[in-house]
């Protein structure tokens, strides 16, 4: 199969979108796939898992490339000659590969991951939230297949009249993120950072950004015997550090790898803060790791998350609730033990090569109802 992946957001930026990207083209390289990546010109690889990369001109936004329009995305598609065309996260480059690819006659599959009710009721946006979402529906109209990643996206997606939908989640590295890492000299390392008398250490893997929220955690100011561990970095940071003034707080930076899994593997309680995630990919990995997890009760987290099984929800903006469930798991050793082992199940079907091959699924089946005849 050949598949021309256009991707709003790719290396050297790391984020949901560009992670996801990676572990589908780290797949189809593996299952012998074709492919070529098209990116926002931001010093991007000029290849990667033996795959093409193609920069195209793009303006900064708040630090965030976002490529603009330009004939050579027609031509690109054109000269490969797909058989499908993956739109990740499309706006304005994703817009335009969806009208090529009609026009070319290849269909195309775009993948929803932009939370925009949250980001508009978070910038007051009012009136333009609904024109937001009149360009998610033109954007997505243009696709044969729209993927959203969780429950509510989908609702969203079917509000402003889109028909065309499935479910695809995201998958997670089980040999990377495991709870026998606790074990490790690594992890005894940092956690001796963390937890110098033994406190138990909440933590949160994420970007530090205004829709993260990350200075709900200000709620776990004066729980005894806890401690703060913070992986991530961002705009947010200084306003953050402000908020949480007085807390114990370990600013650990950004992290990848087996840094990261050393990360988990060294916290006690997962704690998620932001209710406009799509998904929520660092749940699973604290799962995966054998965490429990404290999140809203918003987005991504309600599907990830089974209430007082694996973790718990907290209402939005219930800060109280939040500190509430994290004192509960902190003066209780044998309920952490207990939704850390129900969060590993979870996660144990979703490996990325089986949410990778789902994704291949839907490119075959969008394929052979794009060629079907249509009926007289």
């Amino acid at each position: 199969m050949r598949v021309a992946i256009v991707s709003e957001s790719f290396l050297p930026t790391v984020n949901g979108v560009t992670n996801s990207v990676l572990k589908v083209l780290d797949y189809l390289s593996a299952e012998g796939h074709e492919a070529i990546v098209i990116c926002p010109s931001a010093g991007a690889p000029k290849t990667y898992a033996g795959f093409t990369v193609h920069a195209v001109p793009a303006l900064a936004y708040r630090q965030f490339p976002v490529g603009l329009p330009n004939p050579q995305v027609h031509k690109l598609i054109a000269d490969f000659r797909p058989d499908v065309v993956h739109a990740a996260a499309p706006f304005l480059l994703g817009a335009q590969a969806i009208s090529s690819a009609n026009r070319l006659g290849i269909p195309a599959v775009a993948i929803f991951q932009t939370d925009v009710a949250g980001y508009a009721r978070r910038h007051h946006l009012g009136q333009a939230t609904k024109l937001a979402w009149r360009i998610v529906r033109w954007i997505h109209d243009g696709a044969e297949l729209t993927l959203a990643p969780s429950s509510t996206a989908m609702t969203d997606l079917r509000a402003i009249g889109l028909t065309k939908l499935e479910r695809w989640g995201r998958g997670v590295d089980l040999a990377m993120y495991h709870p026998a890492k606790k074990l490790s000299p690594a992890t005894a390392k940092l956690r001796k950072r963390l937890s110098p008398n033994g406190e138990i250490v909440v933590g949160y893997v994420g970007r530090i950004a205004p829709e993260k929220q990350v200075e709900r955690l200000r709620a776990l100011r004066g729980l005894t015997g806890v401690r703060v561990a913070i992986v991530g970095d961002g705009s947010s940071v200084p306003l953050v550090k402000k908020e949480l003034a007085g807390i114990p707080v370990t600013w650990l930076g950004k992290l990848g790898g087996e840094d990261l899994a050393t990360a988990y593997a060294a916290f006690d309680i997962f704690a998620h803060t932001g209710t406009e995630e799509t998904f929520g990919q660092t749940l699973q990995e604290a799962h995966s790791a054998g965490l429990p997890v404290v999140a809203p009760r918003a987005g991504g987290p309600i599907d990830l998350i089974d209430h007082g099984i694996d973790g718990f929800l907290f209402e939005a903006d219930n800060e109280d609730q939040l500190r509430a469930y994290i004192e509960a798991l902190a003066i209780d050793p044998a309920l952490r033990a207990r939704m850390g082992e129900a969060g590993r199940r979870t996660v144990l079907g979703k490996s990325w090569s089986g949410v990778c091959g789902e994704l291949v699924q839907h490119y075959e089946a969008t394929i052979a109802a794009a060629s079907a005849p249509v009926p007289r």
